[in-house]
Formats: structure tokens, sequence, C-alpha cells
């Protein structure tokens, strides 16, 4: 969902106060109250060809249209937005009239913080005076505050609402399952922009069959299922009746054992589920198909995905979760059979065990033209030494295509380097070898010993350059925004 600000940091502002169903407050500043006489006494005698003077002096923004400048506001936070009234005059009716921007997060709160922010929603709705852009609320609230939410979404502010997102907190040692099989169908009010919808994120309640058995969002793009009940009919329908979905999330789905995934628009697809099975039947369009949750032990068959790039993250720790591509199936990490190669896939992450030269080059037979790996190891290292030389035949034959590799938890440890050193002396298409170290290492001592381990100066790509960063522990496992999905590379680590 296209929201205002990063997903996972949400910044809480202060604001003026509103009471009742009050507008927000203008506050001039203290320049414009100094100002006020001096504007007074002008306006009673305009001297010659004032009007076009202070016309003159407006700033360029403020020239544009109304409509123009509300499209700008509701880019902005509620609480930023609510500010532009002090701008200037131009600027003092716009904010009410502009497209709604909610997010309760952003919203000040007193030490009751929940009936408080519940009561800023209520007056910010009755007093905005045009429709609605985005609204984001707790999911909780479909099932503790449902006559309020109802009140809410039936109001005209919202009329012609974009985005619409229900956010999924589940509470510390709290098991989602448990949770589902307690929840209640929400409002049918939260369907009532379903023909104006650009992105939907939906949490934490029923989905009834009856409710959205005739739903149809022609113009919905990204859709996130986060802690909801069911059936694998009711899915179907969802994602049938959205033409031109691109992205999709679906996390702790229940009652599903099977998910069948058939889009000519889908390109992103993340899945974080109890169930037994995904397979991709039909997806002519589909880029990134990620695994979130490497506790799973499911399977996943991709009978046609002709575009498909990105892949993972792959776990090995479970090796009962397969990945079928036609007749090849890896199992874990391992490949149990190579009947077929699958040539499309330029990015792929795993999580190893522990760094092993041999898994690595199977998947890369899988994987020809591999451009970007990341690699996990999820074991404390040691300095066993597993490198079986069982792929030392085609080695020279093999063309590594490999141009970034990204090593998390990298201690430098023997067996690490070991690791690291093959790919740097291999991988003659080499730019990039990013090391992803502890901050108790990042200093110049461990870098200069590792250039030394790795034997950079006999590296196969003379432009390749090794390079650390501290560990941020990114993760595609905590993917919780279906926006995170659209990311070119959803592996990278932005902080």
């Amino acid at each position: 969902m296209e929201s205002a600000g990063p997903s996972a940091k949400r910044e809480q502002l202060a604001a003026p106060a509103i009471h009742g169903n009050a507008p927000l407050p203008v506050v001039p500043t203290a320049e414009a109250i100094d100002l006020e006489p001096a504007v007074a006494e002008r306006s009673e005698e305009p001297s010659p060809g004032a009007e076009e003077d202070e016309e003159e002096s407006l700033d360029h923004i403020s020239r544009l249209p109304d409509h123009v400048l509300g499209e700008v506001i509701s880019l902005l936070t509620i609480m930023e937005g609510s500010r532009t009234q002090i701008l200037a005059s131009r600027w003092r009716h716009l904010w009410h009239a502009a497209p709604l921007n909610l997010d309760f997060c952003a919203l000040p709160a007193s030490n009751n913080m929940l009936p408080s922010r519940c009561a800023f929603v209520s007056a910010i709705i009755a007093a905005h005076q045009g429709s609605g852009r985005r609204l984001c609320l707790p999911a909780r609230h479909l099932q503790c505050r449902a006559d309020a939410v109802d009140a809410w979404l039936r109001s005209h502010a919202l009329d012609n609402l974009q985005e619409l997102e229900f956010y999924f907190c589940c509470a510390k040692h709290c098991d989602p399952e448990l949770v589902i099989e307690a929840l209640l169908p929400p409002p049918a009010s939260i369907f009532r922009f379903s023909s104006t919808l650009r992105a939907a994120t939906i949490s934490n309640c029923y989905l009834v069959d009856d409710m959205v058995e005739t739903l149809r969002f022609p113009h919905l793009r990204k859709l996130a299922l986060m802690c909801v009940k069911i059936s694998e009919v009711s899915l179907h329908n969802i994602i049938s009746g959205c033409p031109g979905l691109e992205c999709l999330l679906l996390s702790t789905i229940s009652s599903i054992r099977c998910h069948r995934i058939n889009s000519t628009t889908l390109r992103s697809i993340g899945i974080r589920s109890s169930s037994e099975q995904l397979i991709i039947e039909d997806a002519p369009m589909l880029e990134r198909l990620l695994y979130l949750e490497m506790n799973m032990q499911m399977q996943i068959l991709v009978i046609s995905a002709p575009k498909l790039e990105t892949l993972g993250c792959i776990p090995e720790k479970y090796t009962d979760s397969k990945i079928v591509f036609g007749s090849t199936v890896i199992q874990g990490l391992r490949i149990d059979s190579l009947a077929t190669v699958v040539r499309t896939v330029k990015i792929l992450s795993i999580h190893m065990l522990f760094f092993d030269q041999d898994m690595v080059i199977d998947l890369m037979r899988c994987f020809p033209c591999l451009e970007k790996l990341y690699a996990k190891e999820k074991s404390w290292p040691w300095d066993g030494n597993p490198w079986h030389r069982k792929n030392w035949d085609l080695l020279t034959s093999l063309d590594f295509r490999l141009k970034t590799i990204v090593l998390r938890c990298y201690h430098g440890t023997r067996l690490q380097a070991h690791f690291a050193t093959f790919f740097v002396q291999n991988a003659r298409m080499l730019e990039s070898m990013i090391l992803e170290v502890e901050s108790c290492d990042y200093n110049g001592d461990f870098f200069e010993k590792q250039h030394e381990m790795l034997q950079m100066e006999n590296r196969a790509s003379r432009g390749a350059r090794l390079s650390f960063t501290t560990g941020c522990h990114h993760d595609v496992s905590g993917i919780m925004h279906v926006d995170d999905l659209d990311l070119a590379d959803p592996f990278a680590c932005r902080c």
C-alpha cells in the first residue's frame, strides 16, 4: 500500500488539539500577528499596483490550482497536512477539502492512548469536507470497536478512498492460529470502496463466503491478507476479482491447506502461512516469489512463471520443504532432481546451516543466470571444512555470472573465509563481495585481515571490490507491508 512514510517506522508528531467535532484550529505565527495592523492600514489605502505586487510576491507553489495543492497535501501525514493551514491565507481552507490521508498511528495521544486517538479519528472525519485518499487503522478495531469503524467507513469524508489498511500487530507470545479461531466478520462497509481502492490490507477478521462471493476490485493493485480466516474458494474469488492485481501478501491464512495462484497480472507474491502447498499454476508476469517464513515446511510448485527473477528465502534447516520447477526438485537447499534449469532467476536468497560451496554450486547449476546471491549462515560458525570437491570437475565448465555476493552473519572464521575465497577466485564477473559483520569486527584490523584471507590480489575479476557493513539483521521474513513486495530487490538492506 502506498503510504506517507516507511511502513515499519511510524512517526508520532505533536499537533493542535481537537475538541469534539470542531475542525483543527488555525494558529497564526507571532510574525503574522505583528504584521496584522500594518496589513490593515495598507488595505485601507492601497497604493497603485498593490494587487500586482502582492500577486508577484506569491510563491510559485501557491499559484497552483486548489485541486493540485490538495493532492500535495494528501501526500503528507495528517498532522503535517493540518499544519499547512498556517503557511498563508491562501492555504487556510485547503486542508479540509484535500483528499484525506488519515493514519491512526500518526495521531497524538494522551496517557489514555486508545480513546483519545479514536476521538481524533471521529473529529477529523466529521470536520473533513473533501473526499478520502488513505485510511490506516489498527485491525483489532474490527473486533473490539466494530460499530465505530462502521460509522467511520460510512462517512462521506472517505468517499472515493484509494488506500485502506487495517494493520495487524500480534501481541508477544500470542499464537496467531488461536487468534484466528475467535475472529468475527468485519462490518460490510469495509468493502464499500471496492470500486475505487488501489491498495488494501485486511487483517484480523473472518471473511465469510457470502461476504466476498461477488466482490470486484477493478483498480486494486496491491492486496494483503494477514491473520484472516477465509476459505480457498473465497480467496480464489477475491484474486480473480482483481483484474489489475500486481502485489499479493498472504500471511497466516487459516482454513486453507493449498494456495493456488492463477493471475495474468501478478508481479510479486509474499507468503507466510501454515498452509501445506503453494501452487503457481499460471502467472505469466510473476517476477518475485518471496517465502517469508523460514520455519514452515511448505511445498512450492511452480508450473508456469516464465518471468520469475527473484526467489527466496530458501531455508536449509527444514528438509521437508520443497520447491519444484517442472521436473527439478529442490528439497531444503539440496537438488534432488535437476531435469531442467531455470534461467530467469537472477536474485536468490538462501539460509544455510553453514556456508557450503557444494550446495551453492548445485544451486547455480539450477539457476545458471544467477547474478546476485544473498547467503546467511544460521548456525554458530565453526571451523570444519565441508568442501568435498564433488563438483571440482564442473568448475572449468561452470559459467559464473555472479556479480554481487552478500554474506550475512560473517565472523571471519576459517570456513567462512574459505567459502568467500572460492567465489573471489572463480567468479570472473564478480563486481562486489559484501560481508555483513558484527559491530565489534567493524574496524581496520579486521578488514585488513579479511583482505589477506580472501586473497583479493588473486581475484578472478580485477574489478571486484570487497566491502563491509555492520549487521542490520534485515531479513525478508520481516516484511509486514505489501509495499515491500514492490521493491526491485526485497533482500537488500535499506537502513
